[in-house]
C-alpha cells in the first residue's frame, strides 16, 4: 500500500508539474505542441503545423503571406522574434527556407522543426532564449509549394515535381506538359519499365537477386542479354514516338536568382530572366525590405552536403575575410551532420547559374549556406550501406520489410507490349526512411542555431576620457564584435551592398573637434581623421568577426554624450557618459 501510494503521489506531482520544453533529452519532458516527425505532411499540414505553433505561442511567432505561387498558394513568411527585447528588423535575422525543388520535400519539416524546437524550449532553455530574445527569424517552409502539393498529391518518381507547374514547352513542339509520366499501374509512384527479350537485350538478371538488371559488357562473342530498359513508367501520350519527354512545367526554382544567372539555353531551368518566377520574385523583394538579415540557410535534398558558393568557377573566389566565417560553421557542420561534406559548389558539386544562396551572398552581402538534407549513407552507421542497387534493397529488405520496393509485375503496355513495371516508390531515396526523420531535422535545425549564433554582437567596452586642456577631451571608445560574422561582409563592403556601419556622437552642450579610428591600441595618436561630420563616422568594412575598433574623438564643452554604433546587421548598441566626472 505504501509503495502504491508513492506511485500515485509522484504520478499526481507529475501531472501538475509538467516540465516545460522538449530539450532532446529521452525522459520527463513533453512538448506542448506534438508533431509526429516520424513522416512527412503535404503543403496544407505545414502551414497547419505553424499554425498550431503560433496559436500557441502568439508573441513569439506572427505570419505574413509574401506572394502567391503560380498556382495561387500563399507564400507565407513567418517570424520568429520576442517583441519585448526589440523589433524582428532592429535585430540580426537568420532567413531559413525549405522546399525550393517540389519533391525535397523534407526540407518544409526542418524549418518547421527549427521554429518549434526554439519556441518549445524558450521558457526553459537559457541558450535558446538569449538567442531568441538577441535575434529573429524569418521562416518560409515552402519556396515551391505547387512542386510540393503535386508530389504528394500526384504519382511521381523520386526525382519528379522538382519544378513549379507553370506549363512549359520542353520537348519544343508547340504544345505544353502534353507528355507526363503515365502511372499505369495506379499505385501512385512512378518506377520503371524492362521487357523481356531472350538474346537481344542489354541486360540480364543478377543470378543472386533478379530483381536487379545487370548491364552485359560490350564484346566482340555476340553475347547479349535477355532484357532492356524502357524508363520510367509511361506512354507516348502525344504519339511523336517518343515517351514521357514533356512533363508538367520545366524549370528550377534554383537558377532563377540575379547572381551569375545564364539563360535557359546555358543553364536549363532558369527561365527567361532573373527572378521571372512569382515565387523567386515575393522572396526578393522580401529580402531586400530586410536588410537586417544576416544569416541564410536553404534546405534541399540529397547527398549529405553543407553547400557555399560560387556556383561557378568564372566567379573567381571569395574575399579572405568572408572564408574564414564560411570555413568555420562548414566545418562544424561536418561535425554535427554524420556523412555530410562541406563543398563549394562550382568546385565539388557542379555549375550552377543563378542559385538561390550564391545569390544571397554575392548579390546581399550575407553569409549563406544549402543543405542538401539526406544521404543514404545514413541507412547504416558505419557506412556499409550506400546507393548501390543491392545494397538499397537490402536496407529494404531488413529495415523496411520490403515496404519501399514494387515487385516487378507484367502490364500490357500499347506500345511495346508485355513489360514489367517495378522499382523503387517515389519516398525511398531522396527522402529518409521515416524513422531516421527526426534525426535529421534535428541535427540540421541545430546546424541553423550555429549559424544563427556567429551573427554580429556589438558590445561597448569602457570609455577612456583624457582631458588635454583648454577645454579639449579625448574620447576613446572601443567596440567589440564577439561573434564570428562581421557587422558588414567584405563582399559586401567591396562591391557597396547595403549601407555601411555609422559611429555617432552627441550631446547637448558638446562640440565634436575632430574625429576617426585608430589604428593602434598602444599609440593613440596613430589615427585616421575624419574630413568632415566628425560626428558621424563611417566606416565601411564594419566590424570584423570577434575583431575590435577603437575610436577617439575630441571635443570641448560638457554634460552628457552619447555615442551610437548604427548597422543594418547588428542590434544598434549606444553608450552614454558624463564628461564631468
Amino acid at each position: 500500500m505504501l509503495l502504491l501510494a508513492l506511485s500515485l503521489t509522484v504520478l499526481q506531482s507529475s501531472d501538475t508539474q509538467p516540465l516545460d520544453g522538449f530539450p532532446g533529452l529521452a525522459a520527463g519532458r513533453k512538448p506542448t505542441v506534438e508533431i509526429a516527425w516520424n513522416r512527412l505532411y503535404d503543403y496544407d499540414e505545414i502551414y497547419a503545423h505553424f499554425d498550431r505553433l503560433a496559436l500557441t505561442y502568439p508573441k513569439l511567432l506572427t505570419m505574413e503571406v509574401i506572394g502567391h505561387s503560380i498556382e495561387s498558394r500563399e507564400m507565407r513568411v513567418y517570424t520568429l522574434n520576442n517583441p519585448e527585447t526589440g523589433s524582428a528588423s532592429s535585430k540580426p535575422a537568420m532567413w531559413i527556407d525549405g522546399n525550393v525543388h517540389g519533391n525535397e520535400v523534407q526540407g518544409g519539416e526542418a524549418v518547421v522543426y527549427t521554429a518549434w524546437y526554439l519556441l518549445e524550449n524558450y521558457a526553459s532553455n537559457e541558450r535558446v532564449r538569449e538567442l531568441v530574445d538577441s535575434s529573429s527569424f524569418y521562416l518560409l517552409p515552402m519556396v515551391n509549394p505547387d512542386g510540393r502539393a503535386s508530389w504528394f498529391r500526384d504519382a511521381h518518381s523520386p526525382h519528379s515535381s522538382r519544378t513549379g507547374v507553370m506549363p512549359i514547352d520542353s520537348d519544343r513542339d508547340g504544345l505544353f506538359d502534353e507528355d507526363p509520366p503515365n502511372d499505369l499501374d495506379g499505385d501512385g509512384s512512378i518506377v520503371q519499365m524492362r521487357k523481356y527479350m531472350p538474346g537481344e537485350g542489354t541486360h540480364r538478371l543478377d543470378p543472386d537477386d533478379p530483381r536487379i538488371m545487370n548491364r552485359v559488357p560490350a564484346n566482340d562473342r555476340g553475347i547479349r542479354g535477355d532484357w532492356i530498359y524502357l524508363g520510367q513508367e509511361g506512354i507516348d501520350d502525344d504519339g511523336d514516338g517518343r515517351t514521357n519527354e514533356d512533363d508538367v512545367g520545366g524549370y528550377d526554382m534554383n537558377r532563377a536568382w540575379p547572381s551569375m544567372w545564364m539563360p535557359d539555353h546555358v543553364q536549363y531551368g532558369a527561365g527567361p530572366y532573373p527572378l521571372y518566377w512569382p515565387e523567386a520574385r515575393s522572396i526578393a523583394r522580401f529580402l531586400y525590405e530586410h536588410p537586417n538579415v544576416a544569416a541564410v540557410q536553404s534546405f534541399h535534398n540529397a547527398g549529405g552536403m553543407i553547400l557555399r558558393g560560387p556556383g561557378a568557377e568564372s566567379f573567381g573566389t571569395y574575399p579572405r575575410g568572408d572564408l574564414r566565417v564560411f570555413d568555420e560553421l562548414g566545418e562544424d557542420g561536418e561535425k554535427m551532420l554524420p556523412f555530410y561534406r562541406y563543398m563549394i559548389i562550382a568546385k565539388d558539386l557542379y555549375t550552377v547559374f543563378g542559385g538561390f544562396a550564391t545569390w544571397t551572398y554575392e548579390g546581399l552581402g550575407i553569409i549563406s549556406f544549402t543543405n542538401e538534407l539526406w544521404t543514404n549513407d545514413r541507412n547504416s552507421p558505419d557506412d556499409r550501406l550506400g546507393s548501390d542497387r543491392a545494397e538499397q534493397l537490402w536496407f529494404d529488405d531488413h529495415l523496411l520489410q520490403g515496404a519501399g520496393f514494387v515487385d516487378w509485375h507484367a502490364y500490357d503496355h500499347p506500345l511495346y507490349g508485355e513489360v514489367e513495371i517495378g522499382g523503387f516508390r517515389k519516398d525511398v531515396g531522396r527522402v529518409p526512411p521515416s524513422f531516421l526523420i527526426e534525426e535529421m531535422l534535428h541535427r540540421n535545425a541545430m546546424f541553423c542555431l550555429r549559424h544563427a549564433r556567429a551573427m554580429p554582437s556589438i558590445v561597448f567596452e569602457p570609455t577612456v576620457l583624457t582631458d588635454l586642456g583648454d577645454g579639449v577631451t579625448a574620447i576613446d571608445v572601443t567596440v567589440r564584435n564577439d561573434h564570428a560574422i562581421p557587422t558588414r561582409t567584405a563582399r559586401a563592403a567591396e562591391q557597396g551592398i547595403g549601407s555601411p556601419d555609422l559611429f555617432t556622437i552627441e550631446g547637448e552642450n558638446v562640440e565634436v573637434l575632430a574625429g576617426g579610428f585608430r589604428s593602434d591600441r598602444f599609440r593613440p595618436e596613430r589615427i585616421s581623421l575624419a574630413e568632415r561630420e566628425p560626428e558621424r563616422l563611417v566606416r565601411e568594412s564594419g566590424i570584423g568577426g570577434r575583431q575590435t575598433l577603437r575610436i577617439r574623438w575630441f571635443v570641448s564643452g560638457s554634460g552628457t554624450v552619447r555615442i551610437r554604433h548604427l548597422s543594418e546587421k547588428s542590434r544598434d548598441a549606444e553608450v552614454e557618459i558624463s564628461l564631468d566626472s
